[in-house]
């Protein structure tokens, strides 16, 4: 069998990329030389439009269907690329995919008064709920605000299956 010329030589650590992962130079005392595993930046960006396209506000699914398929996703993803450091790339994917998610609960309940029944379901006050639920500030805007992220809380998300990036990697 042929060797491909392409495909095999020698290279430096931080030129190559093999399986969607790299390598970085590790930039500790005392460790001149090594380098650490890596996730290619096009896999985050593919993982990234891949959680995009669940949490589309328009895709018609049940917010529980819209759960399973996320966690699907996320097992599948962590498990292959657990061996590379993404914790911390981890951390800001999820804070992103959290809002996403709140923004996609916002969304299904649509009307002023579904809003505002829900937010006082969740535990906001009469007056506050009213305001909060004829917002003109948009969707994605409301879905940062404290407003939702102190009632749709992660506590929340698990009770409806959510598994939690940072804790899946860490398992």
């Amino acid at each position: 069998m042929p060797i491909n010329r392409d495909k095999s030589g020698i290279r430096r650590p931080s030129t190559f990329e093999i399986l969607g992962y790299s390598f970085v130079p590790i930039y500790k005392k005392g460790t001149q030389g090594k380098y650490q595993f890596v996730v290619k930046r096009s896999k985050w960006k593919e993982f990234k439009l891949k959680l995009k396209q669940l949490t589309k506000k328009t895709i018609p699914m049940s917010f529980d269907e819209r759960i399973q398929r996320i966690n699907w996703l996320i097992r599948g993803w962590i498990n292959y690329f657990k061996l590379g450091s993404i914790q911390s790339k981890l951390k800001k994917l999820e804070e992103w995919l959290r809002n996403r998610l709140r923004y996609c609960i916002w969304h299904d309940w649509k009307k002023p008064e579904r809003k505002r029944k829900n937010l006082i379901r969740l535990g906001i006050n009469q007056g506050m709920a009213y305001a909060w639920s004829r917002t003109r500030m948009g969707g994605w805007a409301v879905a940062q605000s404290p407003i939702l992220r102190t009632t749709i809380t992660i506590e929340r998300l698990k009770m409806r299956g959510y598994v939690s990036l940072i804790e899946y990697y860490n398992k």
